[in-house]
C-alpha cells in the first residue's frame, strides 16, 4: 500500500489537476498561520456540532502518529482547539489539523510549527458534551472525508486523495511532475500557445 508521507512532496495544484474541483476543500479552509507548511497524511475523522470540541480532544489521545486529523463542524463563533491541545497533539506525533472551523491561541500554534488549516482565529473557547463516533465519513469544506484518505495542505489549498486511489494519484503525480521539470519554458510556451488557439480557432476568433 502506498504510504501517505509520499504525497509530502506533491503540490496541491498537481493533485487537483489529477482529481478535479470535487475533491479540493472549499477557500474558506487555509493555513491559520504563515509561512504556510506542508501537510500530508491519512486522514483521521471527526465529527463535532456546533459550539463543540469534545471529539477533538478525544481524537488527539487516540489517532496514530502521522495522522491528519480532519474535523467537521461549520462552526465559526466557538474554538475547536487551542495551543495546549495542538501541543498534545504535535508531541503524540500528529501531523497537523485540518478543520471547518475555528481554533484559538494562533501565536502558540505559529511558535510551535504546528500546521492548522482551518476558518480562522476566535478566542472564544467550545463545550465538551456531545459524544459522537470518531473515523467515520465526515464533510470538510464541503469535500467528503473517509478514515483514511490521503489529505495533503500546503499554500494553495487542501486536497483530498481518496484512499482507495492512493497507488494511481501518487504514480500520475509523479509523473506529471517529472514531465513538468523535464520541459523547457520555450516548450511549454509553444504547447500551450497550441492548446490555447484550437477553441479560438474553432470558436471563429480572430485577431
Amino acid at each position: 500500500m502506498t504510504d501517505a508521507r509520499e504525497f509530502q512532496d506533491v503540490p496541491t495544484t498537481t493533485l487537483a489537476d489529477l482529481l478535479g474541483h470535487a475533491q479540493v476543500l472549499d477557500l474558506g479552509i487555509r493555513s491559520l498561520w504563515t509561512p504556510v507548511p506542508r501537510l500530508a497524511g491519512p486522514a483521521f475523522t471527526v465529527r463535532c456540532p456546533p459550539g463543540d470540541n469534545l471529539m477533538l480532544h478525544a481524537a488527539i489521545h487516540r489517532a496514530a502518529p502521522g495522522s491528519v486529523v480532519v474535523v467537521e463542524s461549520g462552526d465559526v463563533e466557538y474554538a475547536l482547539a487551542g495551543g495546549n491541545v495542538c501541543a498534545v497533539a504535535q508531541r503524540r506525533g500528529i501531523a497537523g489539523f485540518v478543520v471547518d472551523g475555528m481554533i484559538r491561541d494562533v501565536g502558540e500554534v505559529r511558535e510551535a510549527g504546528f500546521p492548522v488549516f482551518g476558518r480562522g482565529v476566535v478566542p472564544i473557547p467550545g463545550v465538551k458534551k456531545a459524544v459522537l463516533p470518531l473515523n467515520e465519513r465526515v464533510r470538510c469544506g464541503g469535500v467528503a472525508v473517509d478514515p483514511g484518505d490521503v489529505v495533503v495542505a500546503d499554500e494553495d489549498g487542501v486536497v483530498v486523495v481518496p484512499g482507495a486511489r492512493r497507488a494511481e494519484v501518487l504514480a500520475g503525480a509523479r509523473e506529471r511532475l517529472a514531465k513538468e521539470a523535464g520541459e523547457s519554458l520555450d516548450a511549454w510556451e509553444a504547447a500551450h500557445r497550441a492548446r490555447v488557439d484550437e477553441p479560438l480557432r474553432a470558436g471563429g476568433f480572430q485577431g
